[in-house]
Protein backbone atom coordinates (compact mmCIF):
# COMPACT_ATOMS: atom_id res chain seq x y z
CA UNK A 1 0.00 0.00 0.00
CA UNK A 2 3.14 2.46 0.79
CA UNK A 3 4.36 1.40 -2.88
CA UNK A 4 0.71 2.52 -4.23
CA UNK A 5 0.66 5.86 -2.20
CA UNK A 6 4.82 6.84 -3.12
CA UNK A 7 3.39 6.62 -6.91
CA UNK A 8 0.04 8.33 -6.58
CA UNK A 9 2.03 11.33 -5.13
CA UNK A 10 4.66 11.18 -7.86
CA UNK A 11 1.95 11.62 -10.54
CA UNK A 12 0.12 14.45 -8.46
CA UNK A 13 3.80 16.33 -7.85
CA UNK A 14 5.27 15.18 -11.23
CA UNK A 15 2.50 17.32 -13.17
CA UNK A 16 3.08 20.49 -11.13
CA UNK A 17 6.71 19.44 -12.31
CA UNK A 18 6.02 19.44 -15.82
CA UNK A 19 3.83 22.40 -15.36
CA UNK A 20 6.96 24.05 -13.83
CA UNK A 21 9.33 22.88 -16.55
CA UNK A 22 7.65 23.10 -19.72
CA UNK A 23 7.82 26.75 -19.99
CA UNK A 24 11.59 26.58 -19.54
CA UNK A 25 11.80 23.74 -21.80
CA UNK A 26 9.87 25.98 -24.33
CA UNK A 27 12.09 29.18 -24.44
CA UNK A 28 15.47 26.80 -23.92
CA UNK A 29 14.17 24.56 -27.26
CA UNK A 30 13.07 27.62 -29.11
CA UNK A 31 15.09 30.78 -28.17
CA UNK A 32 18.29 28.74 -27.39
CA UNK A 33 18.34 30.39 -24.08
CA UNK A 34 18.78 28.61 -20.64
CA UNK A 35 16.54 31.25 -18.80
CA UNK A 36 17.55 31.98 -15.11
CA UNK A 37 15.14 33.97 -14.18
CA UNK A 38 12.40 31.18 -14.48
CA UNK A 39 12.60 29.99 -11.19
CA UNK A 40 11.80 34.02 -9.55
CA UNK A 41 8.90 34.01 -11.69
CA UNK A 42 7.86 30.93 -10.38
CA UNK A 43 7.95 32.41 -6.73
CA UNK A 44 6.67 35.93 -8.30
CA UNK A 45 3.29 33.98 -9.56
CA UNK A 46 2.38 32.18 -6.14
CA UNK A 47 3.19 35.71 -4.26
CA UNK A 48 0.36 36.95 -6.80
CA UNK A 49 -2.07 34.02 -5.63
CA UNK A 50 -0.91 34.85 -2.01
CA UNK A 51 -1.62 38.35 -2.49
CA UNK A 52 -5.21 37.71 -4.13
CA UNK A 53 -6.31 35.50 -1.37
CA UNK A 54 -5.63 37.41 1.42
CA UNK A 55 -6.55 41.11 -0.56
CA UNK A 56 -9.39 39.83 -1.87
CA UNK A 57 -10.28 36.45 -1.07
CA UNK A 58 -9.64 34.92 -4.35
CA UNK A 59 -9.03 31.48 -4.87
CA UNK A 60 -5.85 30.29 -6.60
CA UNK A 61 -7.51 28.40 -9.20
CA UNK A 62 -8.87 32.08 -10.68
CA UNK A 63 -5.49 33.36 -10.23
CA UNK A 64 -4.29 31.57 -12.91
CA UNK A 65 -6.43 33.71 -15.14
CA UNK A 66 -5.19 36.40 -14.09
CA UNK A 67 -1.42 35.27 -13.84
CA UNK A 68 -1.05 34.24 -17.07
CA UNK A 69 -2.37 37.35 -19.01
CA UNK A 70 0.25 39.30 -16.64
CA UNK A 71 3.43 37.27 -17.03
CA UNK A 72 3.14 36.63 -20.55
CA UNK A 73 2.92 40.74 -21.51
CA UNK A 74 5.72 41.28 -18.73
CA UNK A 75 8.11 38.22 -20.10
CA UNK A 76 7.14 39.83 -24.01
CA UNK A 77 8.02 43.12 -23.23
CA UNK A 78 11.38 41.38 -21.58
CA UNK A 79 12.65 39.59 -24.44
CA UNK A 80 11.78 42.27 -26.93
CA UNK A 81 13.46 45.59 -24.95
CA UNK A 82 16.04 43.42 -23.73
CA UNK A 83 16.54 40.00 -24.74
CA UNK A 84 16.27 40.01 -28.36
CA UNK A 85 19.08 42.87 -28.13
CA UNK A 86 21.51 39.93 -27.40
CA UNK A 87 19.86 37.04 -29.11
CA UNK A 88 22.58 36.22 -31.67
CA UNK A 89 25.39 36.62 -28.91
CA UNK A 90 27.27 33.61 -27.57
CA UNK A 91 25.00 31.24 -24.39
CA UNK A 92 27.21 32.82 -22.20
CA UNK A 93 26.17 36.55 -22.89
CA UNK A 94 22.44 35.92 -22.44
CA UNK A 95 23.14 33.14 -19.43
CA UNK A 96 24.73 36.19 -18.28
CA UNK A 97 21.87 38.73 -19.09
CA UNK A 98 19.27 36.66 -17.80
CA UNK A 99 21.60 35.60 -14.14
CA UNK A 100 21.50 39.61 -13.81
CA UNK A 101 17.53 40.07 -14.63
CA UNK A 102 16.93 37.33 -11.61
CA UNK A 103 19.41 38.75 -9.40
CA UNK A 104 17.26 41.80 -9.51
CA UNK A 105 13.50 40.46 -9.21
CA UNK A 106 14.55 38.01 -6.76
CA UNK A 107 16.43 40.64 -4.29
CA UNK A 108 13.30 43.22 -4.94
CA UNK A 109 10.96 40.38 -3.60
CA UNK A 110 13.15 39.77 -0.93
CA UNK A 111 12.80 43.85 -0.67
CA UNK A 112 9.34 43.95 -0.97
CA UNK A 113 8.33 40.73 0.93
CA UNK A 114 11.43 39.64 2.98
CA UNK A 115 12.79 36.47 2.67
CA UNK A 116 10.30 35.23 5.13
CA UNK A 117 7.92 32.34 4.61
CA UNK A 118 4.53 32.09 4.20
CA UNK A 119 1.89 29.66 3.52
CA UNK A 120 -1.55 30.38 1.38
CA UNK A 121 -3.56 28.45 4.20
CA UNK A 122 -6.87 28.12 2.30
CA UNK A 123 -10.29 29.06 4.41
CA UNK A 124 -12.27 26.46 4.76
CA UNK A 125 -9.75 23.74 4.35
CA UNK A 126 -10.49 21.63 1.42
CA UNK A 127 -9.42 18.44 3.61
CA UNK A 128 -8.83 15.14 1.29
CA UNK A 129 -10.08 12.44 -0.39
CA UNK A 130 -9.22 8.74 0.05
CA UNK A 131 -9.87 5.56 -1.52
CA UNK A 132 -8.03 2.05 -0.69
CA UNK A 133 -6.21 3.89 2.33
CA UNK A 134 -4.59 5.88 -0.52
CA UNK A 135 -5.00 9.50 0.77
CA UNK A 136 -4.46 12.76 -1.15
CA UNK A 137 -5.42 16.26 -0.44
CA UNK A 138 -8.16 18.04 -2.60
CA UNK A 139 -5.77 21.05 -3.15
CA UNK A 140 -3.14 19.38 -4.44
CA UNK A 141 -5.79 16.91 -7.06
CA UNK A 142 -6.87 20.56 -7.88
CA UNK A 143 -3.08 22.14 -8.35
CA UNK A 144 -2.32 18.60 -10.40
CA UNK A 145 -5.66 19.10 -12.86
CA UNK A 146 -5.02 22.86 -13.46
CA UNK A 147 -0.82 22.05 -14.47
CA UNK A 148 -2.29 19.41 -16.46
CA UNK A 149 -4.81 21.57 -18.42
CA UNK A 150 -2.01 24.20 -18.97
CA UNK A 151 -0.09 21.56 -20.28
CA UNK A 152 -2.80 20.08 -22.49
CA UNK A 153 -3.36 23.82 -23.65
CA UNK A 154 0.26 24.58 -24.32
CA UNK A 155 0.18 21.27 -26.73
CA UNK A 156 -3.02 22.17 -28.57
CA UNK A 157 -1.44 25.88 -29.64
CA UNK A 158 1.29 24.50 -29.92
CA UNK A 159 0.05 21.68 -32.55
CA UNK A 160 -3.31 23.60 -33.66
CA UNK A 161 -2.74 27.37 -33.92
CA UNK A 162 -1.10 29.41 -36.96
CA UNK A 163 1.93 31.15 -34.25
CA UNK A 164 2.26 27.21 -32.42
CA UNK A 165 3.20 26.13 -36.16
CA UNK A 166 5.29 28.95 -36.71
CA UNK A 167 7.20 28.80 -32.71
CA UNK A 168 7.57 24.98 -33.76
CA UNK A 169 8.93 26.13 -37.06
CA UNK A 170 11.46 28.12 -35.72
CA UNK A 171 12.16 25.42 -32.88
CA UNK A 172 13.05 22.83 -36.10
CA UNK A 173 15.13 25.42 -38.51
CA UNK A 174 14.90 28.80 -38.11
CA UNK A 175 16.40 30.10 -41.40
CA UNK A 176 14.04 27.94 -43.11
CA UNK A 177 11.47 29.35 -41.10
CA UNK A 178 12.90 33.03 -42.01
CA UNK A 179 12.84 32.01 -45.69
CA UNK A 180 8.96 31.15 -45.13
CA UNK A 181 7.91 34.35 -44.08
CA UNK A 182 7.67 33.94 -40.71
CA UNK A 183 8.34 36.78 -38.33
CA UNK A 184 11.72 35.38 -35.85
CA UNK A 185 12.03 38.97 -33.72
CA UNK A 186 7.73 37.82 -32.96
CA UNK A 187 8.06 34.20 -32.43
CA UNK A 188 10.68 34.21 -30.29
CA UNK A 189 8.99 37.60 -28.01
CA UNK A 190 5.93 35.34 -28.02
CA UNK A 191 7.79 31.77 -27.09
CA UNK A 192 9.33 33.59 -24.15
CA UNK A 193 5.65 35.11 -23.12
CA UNK A 194 4.47 31.92 -23.11
CA UNK A 195 7.21 30.62 -21.13
CA UNK A 196 6.74 33.34 -18.38
CA UNK A 197 2.94 32.86 -18.47
CA UNK A 198 3.53 29.07 -17.71
CA UNK A 199 5.77 29.69 -15.36
CA UNK A 200 3.30 32.38 -13.17
CA UNK A 201 0.73 29.72 -13.38
CA UNK A 202 2.62 27.36 -12.25
CA UNK A 203 3.53 29.75 -9.06
CA UNK A 204 0.00 29.80 -8.35
CA UNK A 205 -0.69 26.25 -7.87
CA UNK A 206 2.69 24.97 -6.30
CA UNK A 207 1.43 27.93 -3.64
CA UNK A 208 -1.29 25.50 -2.65
CA UNK A 209 1.31 22.82 -1.50
CA UNK A 210 4.48 24.75 -0.60
CA UNK A 211 5.57 27.58 1.36
CA UNK A 212 6.43 30.83 -0.71
CA UNK A 213 9.75 32.82 -0.22
CA UNK A 214 12.17 34.25 -2.66
CA UNK A 215 14.85 31.91 -1.45
CA UNK A 216 12.77 28.60 -3.20
CA UNK A 217 13.49 30.57 -6.73
CA UNK A 218 16.91 28.61 -7.03
CA UNK A 219 15.12 25.17 -5.67
CA UNK A 220 12.27 25.68 -8.64
CA UNK A 221 14.69 26.84 -11.02
CA UNK A 222 17.19 23.30 -10.16
CA UNK A 223 13.53 21.25 -11.04
CA UNK A 224 12.60 22.57 -14.47
CA UNK A 225 16.54 22.19 -15.34
CA UNK A 226 16.30 18.25 -13.95
CA UNK A 227 13.25 17.73 -15.68
CA UNK A 228 13.70 18.81 -18.80
CA UNK A 229 17.09 16.74 -19.11
CA UNK A 230 15.15 13.76 -18.10
CA UNK A 231 12.61 14.17 -20.46
CA UNK A 232 13.45 15.95 -23.37
CA UNK A 233 14.08 19.52 -24.08
CA UNK A 234 11.08 21.04 -26.14
CA UNK A 235 8.90 18.17 -25.80
CA UNK A 236 5.50 18.70 -23.74
CA UNK A 237 5.37 14.71 -23.26
CA UNK A 238 8.87 14.87 -22.29
CA UNK A 239 8.24 17.55 -19.52
CA UNK A 240 5.38 15.07 -18.14
CA UNK A 241 7.42 12.05 -18.38
CA UNK A 242 10.59 13.69 -16.72
CA UNK A 243 8.53 15.32 -14.24
CA UNK A 244 6.71 12.20 -13.13
CA UNK A 245 10.26 10.46 -13.14
CA UNK A 246 11.57 13.34 -10.81
CA UNK A 247 9.25 13.29 -8.10
CA UNK A 248 9.13 9.24 -8.25
CA UNK A 249 12.82 9.14 -7.89
CA UNK A 250 11.71 11.97 -4.63
CA UNK A 251 9.37 10.03 -3.42
CA UNK A 252 11.25 6.75 -3.00
CA UNK A 253 14.30 8.73 -2.11
CA UNK A 254 12.34 10.29 0.60
CA UNK A 255 10.76 7.38 2.10
CA UNK A 256 13.80 5.17 2.39
CA UNK A 257 16.78 7.54 2.20
CA UNK A 258 15.74 10.46 4.12
CA UNK A 259 13.83 13.74 2.75
CA UNK A 260 17.46 15.24 2.87
CA UNK A 261 19.20 12.94 0.35
CA UNK A 262 16.39 12.97 -1.63
CA UNK A 263 17.25 16.03 -4.00
CA UNK A 264 20.35 14.36 -4.05
CA UNK A 265 19.37 11.42 -5.97
CA UNK A 266 17.55 13.41 -8.49
CA UNK A 267 21.33 14.85 -9.37
CA UNK A 268 22.79 11.70 -9.52
CA UNK A 269 19.73 10.74 -11.93
CA UNK A 270 21.13 13.54 -14.00
CA UNK A 271 24.06 13.27 -14.57
CA UNK A 272 23.50 9.48 -15.27
CA UNK A 273 20.80 10.69 -18.41
CA UNK A 274 23.72 13.18 -19.17
CA UNK A 275 25.96 10.21 -19.99
CA UNK A 276 23.65 7.52 -20.82
CA UNK A 277 21.11 9.33 -22.44
CA UNK A 278 21.51 13.18 -23.06
CA UNK A 279 18.23 13.64 -25.52
CA UNK A 280 15.98 12.54 -22.62
CA UNK A 281 13.21 9.88 -22.36
CA UNK A 282 11.35 10.97 -25.48
CA UNK A 283 13.94 12.96 -27.26
CA UNK A 284 16.00 12.52 -30.22
CA UNK A 285 19.68 12.05 -30.02
CA UNK A 286 20.93 15.32 -32.26
CA UNK A 287 17.54 17.12 -32.45
CA UNK A 288 18.22 20.89 -32.21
Amino acid sequence: MQAVQILINALVLGCLYACIAIGFSLVWGVLNVINLIHGSFIVLGAYLAFGLYHALLLSPWYAVVIAAPLFFVFGYLLQRLLLNRVITAPVLVTLTLTFGLDLILNNAMIYFFTADYRKLILSPPLGSVSLFHVVVPVDRLIATVSALALTGLLYLLLRRSRIGRAIVAVRLDRDAAVLMGVDVKQVYAIAFGLGAALAGCAGVLMALIFPISPLTSSAYLGKAFVVCVLGGLGSVSGALAGGVLLALVEGIGATFVGPSLATTLSFVLLIVFLIARPQGLVGRKGFE
